[in-house]
């Protein structure tokens, strides 16, 4: 989490966290009232058939996610859930954790990166890598770390 506030604090990028219980799922952050502050995305880690490709799925809180229509936008072949294994490895957290801060951890830039077009323009809240706290920012600036970084970014409705 100190890597993410670093970064943040060096970019001059304004955030706001708020610490709270630890949460898993977008029904229990609901529960803890922080829609006040903004959007609370969920987020989705994927990967392609071989294995060779992963994504960070990010969308607002009320939509599923189709995973065979997202296969069909994205261009790619069949989508599963990655693992664990592989959340640790791309994105340096744990389930529960996941968070599109987590590219700061993506040393060669390969996790591609899908937003869904409804969350342009919003402050969204996401973990640092860490379940137990939720930073509130602008989404156009997550964008901007982001490319800066070198990852690539999709927008799609989802």
């Amino acid at each position: 989490m100190e890597e993410i506030l670093e970064l943040l604090d060096n970019k001059s990028t304004e955030y706001k966290m708020i610490k709270h219980k630890r949460v898993y799922t977008i029904e229990e952050i609901n529960d803890i009232n922080l829609e006040k502050i903004g959007l609370i995305p969920k987020n989705i880690f994927l990967r392609n058939a071989n294995g060779k490709v992963h994504y960070l799925v990010t969308c607002h809180p009320d939509k599923k996610v189709d995973i065979k229509k997202l296969t069909k936008d994205l261009n790619s072949t069949h989508l599963s859930f990655g693992s664990p294994e592989r959340l640790k490895k791309y994105l340096n957290v744990e389930k529960g954790s996941v968070s599109p801060l987590g590219f700061i951890y993506d040393e060669n830039s390969e996790v591609i990166f899908v937003f869904d077009k409804d969350l342009v323009n919003k402050t969204i809240g996401v973990h640092p890598n860490r379940n137990d706290y939720t930073i509130f920012l602008k989404f156009n600036d997550l964008v901007k770390l982001i490319e800066e970084h070198g990852n690539k970014i999709v927008y799609l409705n989802i």
